[in-house]
């Protein structure tokens, strides 16, 4: 952690970022999206299994959204590296809104049966397959390097802001107005984000890489850029192994019926409490960055989310769960915060488009793809023991990569990722 010393200079710099225009405008946009995201997930997951009451009915709602971001990798990374940035995160959102308004027609006129959910969430996986990296490689355009950091620590705090919000008026929602209400509210905070994307300033773009030859070629340069980086290639596949294997948010519907005996507000409160964890954690590292250690740091937050997801995976009280969940999502925050500063310090500007679309494509394995799995082992094993192999896999998981990528345990400032250290 920092050090006495370095505490005035931290809230400075805290201070600073916070008042860059640019800066302000973009995270009140991801803000705006998180939201409608976050409230579009209970909803979507809550009418699902309501309609089926089959676990692997919630198994394709993230199924549905990972394979059009499978799909659409390759020319999404080498698009975001080639136009801009903020005009294909602006795109991306349009179509989200519109894939909000076809929930909405579609409930509002009895038609909300799973098969034609799922071909919405078909399309809003194709939108967030450009949103995703769009979003990742943009903020490093808006602030200076030596703001970096800190901005990812503070845009970090607000996003999670969100889906503390969003869970909650999701759940609030949907028992008060319907699936047709929530969904118009989703609407309207991916359009606002879109407008408000126009106020966002691009200031401190890097040299473009060469984009000659054809769009492969291009695509295989990312690839292999990721390969030769130890510091890349380790923190973007901890995160899709650790979550792939231990997350439990798709599980959270299940236990909300069953297992805790709670309602759609119940639901929305399990949802929030990740959330609220995050937000704690992301609101101190705002203020007191992590300079030291980063990389041990980063392997001993993913155990701590294992562990915390244990806990939930064996708890039969609400609020025993709700504070596992928190726990858990403090983990996570760190995690996050350590990777995605490690990720953008390694990663020249030219080359981000198409290495955040893999990181993204991890990402999103570990979440779409993992609610599959998650899905699947509670259709075969029952939503308890799937938990709990889920929450020991990701224990499994760090103790590996410590071995395999020992040089990030190694790393002990953000600056030697750049300098490209981490090699085992």
């Amino acid at each position: 952690m920092s050090s006495p010393a370095s505490s005035s200079s931290s809230d400075d710099a805290a201070a600073s970022v916070l008042r860059h225009p640019g800066l302000r405008a973009f995270m009140a946009a991801r803000v705006a999206a998180v939201l409608a995201t976050q409230v579009q997930a209970v909803v979507v997951a809550w009418q699902v299994y309501d309609l089926t009451r089959e676990p692997m009915a919630l198994a394709y709602v993230g199924l549905a959204q990972f394979l059009p971001m499978l799909c659409l990798l390759l020319p999404a990374g080498d698009l975001i590296d080639r136009f801009s940035r903020r005009t294909i995160l602006a795109g991306s959102w349009v179509v989200s809104a519109g894939c909000s308004a076809l929930l909405w027609w579609l409930s509002g006129h009895g038609l909300a049966g799973v098969s034609a959910i799922y071909g919405v969430l078909v399309l809003y996986g194709c939108a967030r397959a450009f949103a995703g990296p769009a979003l990742q490689s943009l903020l490093p355009q808006i602030v200076p390097r030596a703001q970096l950091a800190q901005a990812i620590a503070v845009n970090g705090m607000l996003m999670r802001s969100a889906t503390i919000t969003g869970p909650f008026l999701g759940g609030v929602l949907y028992a008060a107005g319907g699936a047709p209400l929530t969904y118009l509210v989703c609407l309207a905070c991916f359009a606002l984000g879109a407008l408000l994307l126009a106020r966002v300033t691009v200031d401190h773009a890097g040299p473009q890489l060469a984009t000659q030859g054809s769009m492969w070629q291009r695509f295989g340069a990312g690839i292999r850029f990721i390969w030769t980086r130890p510091v890349v290639l380790g923190c973007i596949s901890l995160d899709l192994f650790a979550v792939l294997l231990g997350g439990v948010v798709a599980l959270l519907p299940i236990y909300a019926q069953e297992v805790l005996h709670v309602g759609p507000q119940g639901l929305g409160a399990l949802r929030s409490a990740m959330a609220i964890g995050e937000v704690g954690m992301g609101l101190f590292l705002s203020m007191k960055p992590l300079d030291r250690r980063v990389g041990a740091t980063m392997f001993g937050a993913v155990a701590v989310f294992g562990l915390a997801n244990l806990v939930f995976a064996l708890s039969h009280w609400f609020w025993l769960s709700f504070g596992a969940l928190m726990v858990a999502g403090m983990a996570d925050m760190v995690s996050v915060y350590i990777r995605g500063a490690l990720v953008q310090f390694s990663t020249p500007d030219g080359m981000r488009g198409r290495v955040q679309a893999v990181n993204m494509l991890f990402i999103g394995s570990s979440n779409e793809l993992g609610e599959f799995r998650a899905g699947t082992s509670a259709a075969w094993l029952g939503a308890v023991p799937a938990a709990v192999a889920g929450g020991l896999c990701t224990l499994a998981v760090v103790g590996l990569w410590t071995r395999l990528f020992r040089g990030i345990g190694r790393l002990d400032r953000f600056e030697q990722a750049a300098a490209g250290s981490g090699r085992p």
